[in-house]
């Protein structure tokens, strides 16, 4: 009886884990194919979403087009400034909705890039028509706060100081106090100017860095028009020159820059690195400023920028097509270079946001592997087949190979590019390869792939 007993309970038992077990086998197929419709509905409500959102960009593309084309009607008629404010006002709306959609993950600015100030120091002394340049700047300028101008005027020309005055708060004014004659070495009479000139960018770039206390600058002077995303070159290269050791310098020139040897329909988008340092709008940090101060020189600024002590293998930025353009045929050098050279210097016009370009590849790491690869790669060619545009059977760029500085200068007067060296550097040379266009071409003039330097002596 006790066993028949325990029986019983076993089967009792048994019978129990089986329909417990069944129970939650059920409730588990029953959640797994609960989950999987709730799957299925929240992927439908996805891709719904989805839908909307492109629609929504086709929209805000459909009107940022038609507010650039209300801009472009605007800046053609200049009496409507109110209209052109408004629609600069639309236009940083609608950009701000699109670049959010068309790139979610880069939604918000580091702190130092929402920050960062860029002041615009113009150098001026007795040229009156320095409108044009401050015109061309506020015209251009998206941020007055993010772009202040300073006006630092020498000279005590009381004709420009009524001009730079007349823009009130749209600019600071300020004045070079020293206006002793300089000391000039015997037989340097005659370049006294460039005395004047070099106290007064040390002066200026002083008053920037030290009482204004900013931590960089972009530096033009009173002769110089600017292209319609100079603002846009300048502050989306900041970040590689603050980022790459090996840069020093930001410049909007290129001083083999004439239509006939850039490529004027492609080439706005092109960046380079350059052991030769431009100027004619250029930018640097104060804590280059900090290295050069202390040891800037009397006179002639601009070669001195460029001798090795200085450089110490440091590279600028500089573009395929100019974002500034001289205009000022008569100044200290007295037109050198100005008529056969500066005149023909191609302004970019067809405005680039270099903000939504990856320029990492204009870090040293990267580009001098891909650049120099590619540029070794390509066939050797002789300058007078480049010039003649014969014995070419093939389409692509090409090399010209150069070992000696008369070889250089032949090709480059052969080609209209600017021959001179400067502390054995030429004019937009990196490691010693030229960049140009030509014949819708592009060619670069090199020297041997085992390059190991400049040297001085071809200067």
């Amino acid at each position: 009886m006790k066993y028949k007993r325990l029986g019983l309970i076993v089967a009792f038992c048994f019978v129990s884990w089986l329909v417990l077990a069944f129970v939650i086998f059920s409730e588990n197929s029953l959640k797994i194919e609960g989950d999987e419709s709730k799957k299925g509905l929240l992927l439908k409500h996805i891709q719904k979403l989805e839908m909307q959102i492109s629609q929504q960009e086709d929209t805000y593309k459909a009107l940022a087009m038609k507010l650039n084309e209300l801009k472009q009607q605007a800046n053609r008629n200049t009496g409507h400034a109110h209209l052109k404010e408004v629609l600069q006002t639309l236009e940083l709306r609608t950009n701000s909705i699109t670049n959010h959609k068309s790139n979610p993950l880069v939604i918000k600015k580091t702190s130092r890039e929402q920050s960062v100030v860029l002041p615009v120091l113009v150098f001026s002394c007795n040229r009156p028509d320095i409108r044009r340049s401050l015109d061309g700047l506020l015209k251009y300028r998206p941020d007055a706060k993010k772009f202040p101008i300073i006006v630092s005027q020498d000279c005590a020309h009381s004709a420009t100081s009524e001009v730079i005055q007349s823009y009130g708060t749209q600019l600071t004014y300020i004045q070079q106090p020293d206006q002793s004659e300089p000391i000039v070495p015997p037989g340097e009479f005659k370049f006294r100017g460039y005395f004047k000139i070099s106290r007064h960018y040390l002066w200026g770039l002083s008053q920037v860095f030290r009482t204004f206390n900013h931590t960089a600058v972009i530096i033009v002077e009173d002769d110089l028009d600017v292209a319609p995303d100079f603002f846009s070159y300048f502050s989306s290269t900041y970040k590689l020159l603050i980022d790459d050791p090996t840069l020093w310098c930001v410049s909007a020139w290129n001083d083999n820059g004439k239509a006939s040897l850039v490529d004027i329909k492609e080439g706005n988008q092109l960046l380079y690195r350059s052991d030769f340092f431009p100027g004619l709008g250029w930018m640097i940090t104060k804590k280059l400023w900090d290295e050069l101060e202390a040891k800037w020189p009397r006179s002639y600024w601009d070669d001195w920028m460029r001798r090795p002590e200085q450089r110490k293998d440091r590279a600028c930025i500089r573009p395929e097509i100019s974002r500034t353009r001289t205009f000022g045929k008569i100044g200290v050098s007295n037109g050198l270079f100005f008529d056969k050279h500066l005149k023909y210097i191609k302004l970019n016009e067809i405005p680039v946001d270099f903000s939504k370009h990856n320029l990492s590849r204009l870090m040293q790491s990267t580009y001098d592997l891909d650049y120099v690869r590619h540029v070794y790669s390509l066939p050797v060619v002789s300058a007078p087949d480049v010039r003649t545009n014969t014995n070419l059977p093939f389409d692509g760029p090409v090399r010209i190979a150069y070992h000696t500085k008369d070889a250089f200068k032949s090709a480059a007067k052969l080609l209209g590019l600017m021959d001179d060296f400067k502390s054995g550097v030429p004019r937009t040379g990196y490691r010693g390869i030229v960049s140009l266009f030509y014949n819708g071409r592009r060619v670069y003039l090199a020297p041997n792939s085992n390059w190991k330097g400049y040297d001085l002596t071809w200067s």
